[in-house]
């Protein structure tokens, strides 16, 4: 079965878990925490991703992200193949360290966002890294200890979680920990981990027979909400994933988008296709690439091979290219909001 394509929008919720492949550890030593913790402030601080929970345990991690201007797909690649790159030299391995795929799911934020964060900051204590409450208001690699005001963590949401807590910020944090605290008893919770409608209204069966009854129940493994919440998520994906197909069944291709950025430009096509950094050039590529990819639905690698550039130089420019289309109020075809 083809995979299905991750669902992303700028402010979107997304609960993120990572495997070590076959399910083996990630984390040999704290120092390869330590490492990774410092990939992920790095990142999350230069794309603006705002963290409102994380977790990291011996064989994986949770992370509960919203996006900024950066998907969640790119902030992923580049933490996960920078740590990887660095755990085999460290450790002297070869291969995947992570799972093919991580699992990301799209999350309603009301009334999940704080059932998430206490989801994932109970994780240590059910993995049995910590033994108690009071051992987890102390732990080194959960966010739990930085919203109870235990640990500095300049590039965690703190004020964010706290402000649904309170006002002020000892009673938000009081208010925090007993909330985490009543969450000990509830167990592992597997409705939040993915398909969450399903299982909370208890499994397949109690959903058919809400069909029976008329009440059509709208579901996604990728997305964690009612099915009003679901059935607006995939129905932005299809309009998007439609106009693309419209576009390609009426003929416009990467040629037709090279000629309207030529013609936008300035430049001719052959100049477009030819590296070089002067700002006409990187224009007009950075528009290219943005109608390529988000218009047009070619792959990064696809475009980079007929640009001669890198994959990752691609996904750069199409960025650049988004903000320049939305400054200039710039379609690939006139009149047409694709």
């Amino acid at each position: 079965m083809p995979r299905r394509a991750r669902i992303d929008a700028p402010g979107a919720l997304h609960h993120v878990i990572c495997r070590g492949i076959e399910r083996r550890r990630i984390f040999w030593e704290a120092s390869d925490r330590d490492d990774f913790l410092k990939r992920l402030e790095t990142i999350l601080s230069e794309t603006q991703t705002p963290c409102y929970a994380w977790a990291l345990l011996p064989n994986h991690f949770h992370l509960l992200l919203r996006t900024g201007n950066t998907p969640i797909a790119r902030v992923m690649r580049q933490l996960l193949s920078g740590y990887a790159g660095r755990f085999n030299r460290l450790h002297r391995r070869s291969g995947h360290l992570f799972q093919n795929r991580y699992k990301s799911i799209l999350c309603q934020e009301d009334p999940y966002l704080l059932e998430i964060v206490r989801y994932i900051h109970l994780n240590p204590l059910r993995a049995k890294q910590v033994a108690t409450l009071q051992q987890l208001d102390w732990y080194r690699y959960s966010g739990h200890s930085a919203l109870v005001g235990n640990r500095p963590n300049e590039w965690q949401a703190i004020d964010a979680v706290l402000r649904l807590f309170g006002k002020r910020v000892t009673t938000a944090r009081r208010q925090y920990r007993q909330f985490v605290e009543q969450g000990i008893a509830m167990g592992r919770r597997r409705e939040l981990t993915g398909g969450g409608l399903i299982r909370s209204l208890g499994g397949w069966s109690a959903v058919k027979s809400m069909r029976r009854l008329r009440e059509h129940v709208k579901s996604d493994e990728r997305i964690l909400g009612d099915s009003d919440f679901v059935q607006s998520v995939l129905s932005a994906q299809n309009e998007q994933l439609e106009a693309r197909y419209q576009l390609q069944s009426q003929g416009y291709d990467f040629r037709y988008a090279l000629e309207r950025v030529a013609r936008l430009s300035g430049l001719e096509a052959d100049q477009i296709l030819k590296s070089g950094k002067q700002p006409a050039r990187l224009y007009a590529r950075s528009l290219l690439c943005y109608w390529a990819i988000r218009s047009l639905g070619m792959t990064a690698v696809a475009v980079s091979k007929l640009l001669g550039i890198s994959q990752s130089a691609v996904t750069r420019a199409a960025y650049r290219g988004e903000a320049i289309a939305a400054a200039n109020n710039l379609e690939l075809v006139e009149g047409h909001n694709a």
